[in-house]
């Protein structure tokens, strides 16, 4: 297949958590004999902070204002088997039209890889501004970086007519175990951007721990994080780790931590691709809890579970052997259930589905999108 993606970004890491998926998934796409062309749009902040413009995966095309590429995007979508739409592209509606004009019989996907954000916006009446005006009821395809309850109301809120997870992943030829920090090893150490609805779990479960448990050693990696962020003598800190750091930065800890924004955990089925990463290194992950995560990692065996201080302040109380006894099982499972290639494979299978946008209503006949404001926007 030839499948074109237009998205948030694919040439920087920095601050989201696109990036690493769509490496991932390319190359696994690639090696497959897919050939994956993908747009993104070249905004100062990415571009500050770029990891790589050459991927030999995929044919990557930067571009600073869509009127200079209209033409070649034009081109490149008239002769794709499927195009891609992904949430947070800054050019989505653009792109989504151009792909129902410029190529009628190929699948239209669109990924929201945001989904509860997503959804939360539109029950709160706010514009969302890379979802079509008319709602998702034109794609063959919609895939949710969230799972459960997340699919049903893509339907209900947004139209689609054809829903499917496509959950998160890891590439284990980059996140593998390697040989850690030999000068300092983490008790628990966490890797995320900042995000204020996951700040008061960060509180809970690392921040908190740190204070009450002086002599051990804490590192946090990540973008954004402000200067009143309430540091501790023993929390190290890295501003921005790359992803070819954070095999490095994994397994330099006995237990590194995983927190879900708030909206993904309310919603439940939503792995990030940072917890199977830290999996996929050996390291053993402590998680908070939400609905289906069983069904990724088994708690207690392939992964550990907090959701108060206590819970983690436990958990650093976990031997160096059974740690690792975890840290190996995780890795298993995610060995061999939720690689890069695996997610490929469930992708392609989803396309070449003879019944993907055959046995549901046509755009003509779905219902239109009409968000309803929640009744917080709706009150005086």
């Amino acid at each position: 297949m030839k499948i074109v993606i237009f998205g948030l970004t694919l040439s920087s890491s920095w601050g989201n958590g696109h990036a690493t998926l769509w490496r991932g998934l390319i190359c696994a796409l690639r090696a497959r004999g897919h050939e994956i062309v993908f747009f993104e749009k070249d905004v100062p902040y990415y571009a500050a902070h770029r990891d790589f413009t050459s991927f030999p995966s995929a044919k990557l095309v930067l571009y600073s204002d869509w009127a200079a590429i209209s033409s070649m995007a034009a081109r490149q979508v008239a002769g794709a088997d499927a195009t891609i739409i992904t949430s947070y592209c800054p050019d989505a509606n653009i792109a989504a039209h151009l792909s129902f004009d410029a190529a009628p019989g190929a699948l239209h996907v669109f990924y929201d890889l945001d989904t509860p954000i997503t959804l939360a916006r539109v029950n709160a009446g706010d514009h969302v501004e890379y979802l079509p005006t008319d709602g998702l009821h034109n794609f063959d395809l919609v895939l949710s970086y969230t799972g459960g309850a997340a699919l049903d109301s893509l339907k209900s809120l947004l139209g689609a007519r054809r829903v499917a997870p496509l959950y998160g992943h890891v590439d284990p030829l980059a996140h593998r175990p390697v040989p850690g920090d030999p000068q300092r090893r983490a008790d628990l150490s966490y890797l995320g951007t900042y995000a204020y609805d996951r700040q008061t779990k960060l509180e809970r479960l690392f921040i908190e721990p740190a204070r009450r448990r002086r002599q051990k050693c804490f590192v946090l990696g990540g973008s954004g994080y402000p200067d009143s962020f309430p540091w501790t003598d023993n929390l190290w800190f890295i501003r921005h780790v790359p992803p070819g750091r954070h095999p490095w930065f994994f397994c330099s800890s006995r237990l590194t931590l995983n927190v879900t924004r708030a909206e993904m955990a309310a919603m439940g089925y939503c792995p990030s691709g940072r917890l199977f990463e830290a999996a996929a290194c050996g390291t053993a992950v402590l998680s908070d809890s939400w609905e289906g995560l069983d069904g990724f990692l088994r708690p207690g065996e392939e992964i550990l579970i907090a959701n108060t201080t206590e819970d983690a302040l436990n958990a650093l109380e976990y031997s160096d052997e059974e740690l690792a006894r975890i840290g190996r099982a995780g890795r298993e499972r995610v060995l061999g259930e939720h690689t890069s290639a695996h997610r490929s494979q469930e992708l392609i299978t989803l396309l070449e589905d003879q019944s993907c946008g055959e046995s549901f209503p046509r755009p003509e006949t779905a219902p239109a999108f009409s968000p309803s404001p929640s009744p917080r926007s709706s009150s005086p």
